[in-house]
């Protein structure tokens, strides 16, 4: 697993979102915000997702669909289920993920984050296929990008309290540092 010189990963199906921009000027990631993700809600697979981030999602197919009609979201990666990977924006640009956020005093994480996906939800444990990925892509991200070597790992719902909660109760914080140590 490798990242190129532009930013993407040799190893992810590339699907480019549209919701995305250039990082400030001079700023460059030093913060991995795990999210969790299934569409409709609870339901796993399907194009979706990625119809969501490139804004193409219908509203016919689900009544949930309607009420996100005109979201302009994105992450960089998504981990599906079965450990299959899709990158989003090249981890050199700005992906749309996290919205109304603060970390740490600072506020407008996505200027300075990384936003990796996982299919999943708060009710749902997550698969060993996606605990192997996401450590394996978080060692190829610490070691590509310096401001990352000793960056923190940290949720949604830590940079967005009161209003995320992802990656949820199921998402296993030890399980992840374990495999990262390995």
């Amino acid at each position: 697993m490798n990242i190129d010189t532009t930013g993407w990963l040799d190893i992810a199906t590339r699907v480019p979102s549209p919701n995305q921009d250039g990082r400030p000027s001079g700023m460059m990631p030093e913060l991995i915000v795990i999210h969790a993700i299934s569409l409709p809600p609870g339901a796993f697979g399907g194009p979706w997702i990625d119809r969501l981030f490139t804004n193409t999602l219908p509203p016919e197919p689900h009544p949930f669909f309607e009420q996100i009609q005109g979201l302009r979201v994105s992450a960089h990666i998504l981990i599906r289920r079965n450990g299959e990977m899709v990158q989003y924006v090249s981890f050199l640009q700005r992906a749309w993920h996290a919205g109304v956020s603060c970390f740490q005093g600072r506020e407008r994480c996505n200027d300075f984050s990384i936003g990796i996906e996982l299919e999943g939800s708060d009710v749902h444990p997550f698969t060993g296929a996606q605990y192997e990925r996401l450590a394996r892509l978080i060692a190829v991200l610490k070691k590509t990008y310096t401001g990352l070597a000793d960056a923190p790992v940290v949720g949604h719902s830590d940079i967005a309290p009161g209003r995320k909660t992802d990656p949820g109760p199921c998402f296993e914080w030890s399980r992840l540092q374990v495999l990262l140590d390995a």
